[in-house]
């Protein structure tokens, strides 16, 4: 009987420590978000070498009765993966603990080109984490989503009219384009040969219509989004900004490109979306494709964590927009419900997938 009772003790305790943890995971988001904006990953690294505790205090523009808490928020990012420790030799001999960069936190300094630091603050601004309080308000009404019940609009409807909220979840997206087409130039070229003409919709400041056309010169690529989005963008010899509503009508071209654009949106949005797609490019047999790059979502054996991620952005578009993650059926179903005959997915995006649909 002890030894139950122990088994269940231990059960109550592991389930108190399994709750907390899942309270307080906010912190190692807030932690970082935290250390980004005092550019704590730029100092270690133009230090060039282990950073010692006492070199990083110096170096960090803070008060300076806030010193002894230095090494109480790099404890926490170290155990998250975000710096790592080395032993460094004083002048007086003595080892002291360093600071070095992980391949993560290179992805987070202010001058890398493929930084998602633009990425992390979009996310973790207030404006869009104030609507997960209300995420439990939001099921017992009429809203369309928390975000709307927290600001009274839809967020494009708001980045519209709020310059500070477009301005940061514009950069937000730039950032994540110039990491992801620097993989789809570099191992996927194949996928723009034979086009004459792209056009990527839902394209921003056109990231990745400008690097498709440096790379590819004989293509010409159209960067189309909303007026307000592209108005005063100066396109060059291949690459044009066009202004527009997607809902309505897309510019023709022999390929299409949507870059997370459709988890954004419902599955009835999605069709709509879609169908003008199919009406933009030519036949499978005359060169017309669609080109998604997206996530589809699946179990990862032995990789829990990349699920997990995929879940946290289901809950994401619940929270801010009307979309949703979706499974290869999913996806399937909207192909062929907007009048596609086939597709194809390359799982060569991490978390997301190259998705070639056809006509």
């Amino acid at each position: 009987m002890a030894l139950e009772n122990g088994e269940l003790s231990k059960e109550l305790l592991d389930s108190q420590a399994h709750i907390w943890n899942h309270i307080f995971s906010f912190i190692n988001s807030m932690s970082l978000k935290c250390a980004i904006q005092l550019q704590i990953p730029d100092i270690i690294h133009r230090h060039g070498s282990p950073m010692r505790l006492s070199e990083l205090v110096e170096a960090l523009a803070i008060n300076e009765v806030r010193t002894p808490f230095v090494y109480r928020l790099m404890r926490i990012l170290i155990h998250s993966g975000f710096f790592v420790k080395q032993s460094v030799s004083t002048p007086g001999g003595n080892d002291e603990e360093g600071y070095l960069l992980t391949p993560a936190s290179r992805l987070l300094l202010k001058e890398e080109p493929l930084s998602v630091r633009p990425f992390l603050l979009a996310m973790l601004d207030p404006m869009l984490m104030d609507p997960w309080q209300h995420l439990s308000k939001w099921f017992q009404n009429n809203d369309v989503t928390p975000f709307h019940t927290t600001h009274g609009r839809m967020l494009w409807d708001l980045a519209g009219r709020e310059p500070k909220l477009n301005q940061f979840f514009n950069e937000g997206m730039a950032s994540d384009a110039r990491l992801v087409t620097s993989v789809i130039l570099k191992d996927c070229g194949g996928l723009f040969e034979g086009l004459d003409s792209i056009v990527d919709v839902g394209g921003g400041s056109g990231t990745v219509a400008e690097a498709i056309a440096k790379a590819f010169p004989n293509i010409r690529c159209i960067s189309f989004d909303l007026p307000h989005v592209v108005d005063g963008l100066v396109g060059s010899k291949n690459l044009s900004f066009v202004g527009g509503d997607m809902f309505e009508a897309i510019p023709r071209a022999d390929a299409v490109l949507l870059k997370w654009i459709l988890h954004d949106w419902s599955d009835e949005e999605c069709l709509k979306i879609l169908k003008q797609c199919r009406k933009a490019i030519p036949s499978k047999e005359n060169g017309g494709k669609l080109i998604i790059m997206d996530m589809v979502v699946k179990v990862y054996k032995g990789h829990n964590e990349l699920l997990e991620t995929q879940y946290f952005f289901d809950m994401l578009m619940m929270t801010l927009v009307t979309g949703r993650e979706r499974s290869e059926k999913d996806w399937a179903k909207l192909f062929f419900d907007a009048g596609f005959a086939d597709y194809k997915i390359t799982p060569i995006l991490g978390l997301r997938s190259l998705i070639e649909v056809y006509p």
